[in-house]
């Protein structure tokens, strides 16, 4: 039976089952050179097991926010966090990618069942005027999250195992299923949304195509899968399936999966950009720092989580700040501070990294980049749901989600397939100048050793860089050498080249984030008693 807890002690297990949502979208990145070389794979297999716990995350997000309005939010977060508990412990137990991918898969579906319940409880446990310190909370949780699951990975990575990154969710989750039914009132909205079968196919089935299709384009070299289906009939079709959910969604009168009316809502509509925005750079970022900590300089998963450890501090530091802030004044100015001074962390990271640098050289980027970090959250999540009317909240806490989390589909399959592709042409066009060091008869081997660098697409991690067989003693050490710097600043281009996408989708971000009005909260939430 649920005692009476005021709003703080209720939001205290809510957000322990989020933090553990929002840090298997990171924590993953720390153990990826560990998997591609444990599990035999390669890189592109690996990046699958983010972007299907994505993919399972994102889709079914809204109808999960209809089925907490439907049954209550807690009934539906305590099934979700059961689901991702039983899934995780699967996660740690799998023995082959393949495994691992589907348990990601039902992981990823019972952290879409709790998000959206945790807004929705905030709008319900705070009045307006005491929401912004409550979504402060809520969204340094998000960023502490997403920063801190490199260093929180690292430590486990190193001396446990990968696997172990996921059999640590099963007793925090257990005592957030605990706290969850001691604090958290059952409450009860009781609107009957009918369920949007048609909407949630054609959603579903678009966004896999799209991702399959720019994730795995790099690997059937952009042509033909199959059965003379190609990578961009593949996206194409993914595509117009999308423009056919929101055609359907517009005639669909009576119980949408997306209600477009919420969209007319300017500040609701460019927050929901802005989230996009964010998402996508907050799963593509880590991937590509550990890349490069871990396969060109050399650090090991703990030494990477620590490099990225004062991001993590001042993203938490900052965010209760900025949540408290956001009530005094107008959060989009905060959010347009935090996206710019993130861009501009990674343009510094981009700017300075080499294959011979020290680690202390990406410092002042990863600060500012968790400065960043730290401004965003809160005043993005105050303003985009605080904005609109009360009967929308449900629908609104949602969307906005479900925003957040397809960039983060898209920033982790769009990067993937950047990194990839940069991965070939870098170490090809590093290794046509490298051979120039060697005698004339041993530079093609040693060119053709790199063809397939990419994976290829998964072989960056290994230890010894290809090299023509056969070769003389005399040349075999210089050989060597060359190739060492062949894949180190191969792999250094190939992030710097990556680093400029999640770059220009925060840009776009910022100018959605210019487009809000002042935040004008609507109709009160009534808070919990």
């Amino acid at each position: 039976m649920t005692r009476r807890a005021g709003p703080w002690s209720a939001l205290f297990p809510l957000c322990l089952g989020f933090f553990m949502v929002m840090l298997d979208i990171s924590v993953v990145n720390i153990a990826v050179p560990s998997m591609v070389r444990e599990l035999g794979t390669e890189l592109n297999a690996v990046i699958w097991v983010t972007s299907v716990y994505l993919l399972a995350y994102a889709i079914p997000m809204l109808s999960a926010s209809r089925l907490g309005d439907r049954v209550g939010p807690k009934r539906v977060f305590v099934a979700g966090l059961l689901v991702f508990t039983g899934a995780s412990l699967w996660c740690g137990l799998s023995s082959s990618v393949e495994v691992l991918i589907t348990a990601r898969a039902v992981q990823g579906f019972g952290a879409a069942l709790m998000t959206p319940q945790t807004t929705a409880f905030i709008t319900h446990l705070f009045p307006p005027d005491r929401r912004g310190p409550a979504m402060g909370v809520w969204g340094s949780v998000a960023g502490i999250a997403m920063v801190t699951g490199p260093l929180l990975g690292g430590v486990v990575v190193d001396q446990l195992g990968w696997e172990w990154i996921f059999f640590v969710n099963v007793p925090v989750g257990l005592l957030a299923l605990v706290l969850t039914l001691l604090l958290v009132p059952d409450w009860q909205p009781k609107n009957a949304h009918r369920f949007d079968l048609l909407g949630i196919l054609l959603s579903g089935a678009g966004m896999f195509c799209v991702v399959f299709g720019l994730q795995n384009g790099q690997r059937y070299e952009w042509s033909t899968v199959g059965a003379g289906i190609g990578v961009f009939d593949i996206i194409g079709t993914g595509v117009l399936l999308l423009v056919g959910f929101v055609l359907w969604q517009r005639m669909n009168r009576r119980a949408p999966l997306l209600p477009l009316q919420v969209f007319d809502n300017r500040d609701f509509s460019a927050g929901s950009l802005s989230a996009v925005a964010v998402g996508f750079v907050m799963t593509s970022m880590p991937l590509l720092l550990v890349i490069y900590a871990q396969s060109v300089l050399g650090l090991s998963p703990t030494d990477t989580g620590l490099l990225i450890a004062p991001m993590a501090v001042l993203s938490g530091s900052a965010a209760p700040f900025v949540g408290r802030l956001s009530d005094r004044m107008n959060p989009k100015y905060l959010l347009m501070f935090g996206l710019l001074a993130l861009s501009t962390g990674l343009g510094v990271i981009a700017l300075l990294i080499t294959p011979v640098s020290s680690p202390s050289i990406v410092l002042p980027g990863l600060l500012l980049c968790g400065l960043g970090v730290g401004f965003i959250f809160s005043p993005m999540s105050n303003v985009t749901i605080g904005s609109v009317d009360r009967e929308l909240v449900g629908s609104a806490s949602g969307i906005f989600n479900t925003a957040r989390q397809t960039g983060g589909v898209l920033g982790s399959a769009a990067v993937g397939a950047l990194l990839q592709a940069q991965i070939t042409a870098s170490t090809a066009r590093r290794a046509d100048e490298a051979a120039l060091a060697l005698p004339a008869e041993f530079r093609q081997p040693f060119v053709s050793g790199f063809a397939d660098a990419g994976g290829g697409i998964g072989r960056f991690g290994d230890d010894a860089p290809p090299l023509p067989p056969d070769l003389p003693p005399a040349v075999a050490d210089q050989a060597r050498q060359l190739a060492t710097d062949v894949l180190q600043n191969g792999l250094t281009d190939a992030v710097k080249v990556s680093l400029l996408l999640p770059i220009g989708v925060l840009l776009l971000g910022l100018l959605s984030a210019a487009a809000m009005r002042t935040t004008r909260h609507r109709s009160p939430v009534t808070a919990a008693d």
